[in-house]
């Protein structure tokens, strides 16, 4: 594909594939060294040598650019035995480093460092330059239990998303929706750039599979009859309980649809054309989205005609830092009909009397 950011892509593309040969030789150990954070989400020595990989790689190549990422090193610091575990997960890429086009650290302090590099990493303004945004395991929890997850790498100039590569190990690339967290295959890549259309490609290229295909604008004019929902419906207690049924009734969306864990997944299913709506309310005002769960991901679906704002109708702010702050909760649907969408979700809240959601 032919963008002004070709070169970016050939790096983030071959950089997710040496990520999912790291995440794929964790997903099947019964030990995958998990640690709880503060927040009590899970983090496996996955997440931090995809994070260090990521890092390495982009910074040799864009040494000029800044980062944020999920992580920090503060438990390897402080775990020897973790910290060993980690760094053994890069060795056995060194053997195709060039030819991947991937720079490894090259000691577990510069491991260590490029963790870093992303985990106290801020997006910054509109004036910020160029970012890059890493999640090196997007579905901790569902990857713990050799479930669905994803890599998601994204970059934004200015604040603004330019282009957006997600790795997702578990997800075929031609997959038939509804999808779930149980859902296998042989691995995709779903990889979209601003302006340019988003494109699916397998995980690894093979003579059984077509090396690239450009998705349709498929949200782009439809009604409210032909919606189809994406969430997570088991997994998570941070919703609004109930109103998310509500307003898929209030909607006549008679079936659940795809129901994933990763929130990076479920922007990948829009983008796919596996679901094209998707709404999330959170049970307080001061709880929020994380940028890394988010940014470069919503990309996929508003390149195939999909709009994305709060649900207050805000767009979606990436600039205030690594939370979300300046929004609250998510409604994506087709352009055309995203405000219906949207006013269906402000009836649910006032009928249920919880409009001090509302800003």
């Amino acid at each position: 594909m032919d963008s002004p950011y070709s070169h970016e892509l050939r790096i983030a593309i071959r950089a997710v594939q040496s990520a999912a040969k790291i995440s794929q030789s964790v997903l099947s150990s019964d030990d995958k060294g998990t640690v709880e954070k503060d927040d009590l989400s899970p983090v496996t020595i996955a997440d931090f040598a995809i994070q260090a990989l990521l890092t390495a790689t982009v910074h040799s190549v864009f040494p000029d650019d800044n980062f944020v990422g999920e992580e920090s090193a503060a438990d390897l610091r402080d775990n020897p035995l973790l910290l060993s575990r980690v760094w053994e997960l890069l060795l056995p890429l060194r053997d195709d480093e060039a030819k991947s086009l991937c720079k490894l650290p090259r000691s577990p302090e510069e491991m260590c460092a490029m963790i870093d590099e992303c985990g106290f990493g801020e997006p910054g303004g509109p004036e910020s330059g160029r970012v890059w945004v890493f999640d090196p395991i997007d579905g901790t929890a569902t990857f713990v239990r050799r479930e669905a997850y994803a890599i998601n790498l994204a970059l934004l100039e200015g604040g603004r998303q330019v282009l957006s590569v997600v790795g997702c190990p578990t997800l075929p690339a031609h997959a038939k929706g509804p999808i779930d967290n149980k859902t296998t295959g042989l691995g995709s890549i779903v990889f979209a750039v601003k302006g340019h259309g988003t494109y699916v490609r397998p995980l690894l290229e093979t003579a059984r599979e077509p090396a690239l295909q450009k998705l349709e604008p498929h949200a782009a004019s439809v009604s409210v009859a032909d919606l189809r929902a994406v969430s997570c419906y088991h997994m998570l207690d941070s919703g609004v309980d109930g109103a998310h049924d509500a307003i898929m009734a209030r909607l006549g969306i008679a079936t659940r649809g795809c129901d994933l864990l990763a929130w990076v997944l479920r922007w990948v299913a829009l983008g796919l054309g596996l679901a094209n709506m998707t709404v999330w309310v959170y049970k307080k005002r001061e709880r929020t989205g994380k940028i890394w769960d988010h940014a470069g991901a919503m990309l996929l679906f508003e390149e195939v005609g999909g709009k994305i704002t709060d649900i207050d109708g805000k767009a979606i702010d990436l600039t205030v830092g690594r939370k979300l702050a300046a929004n609250h909760g998510f409604v994506a649907a087709p352009r055309n009909i995203h405000h219906l969408v949207l006013k269906a979700v402000h009836d649910v809240l006032h009928e249920q009397g919880k409009a001090n959601l509302l800003a």
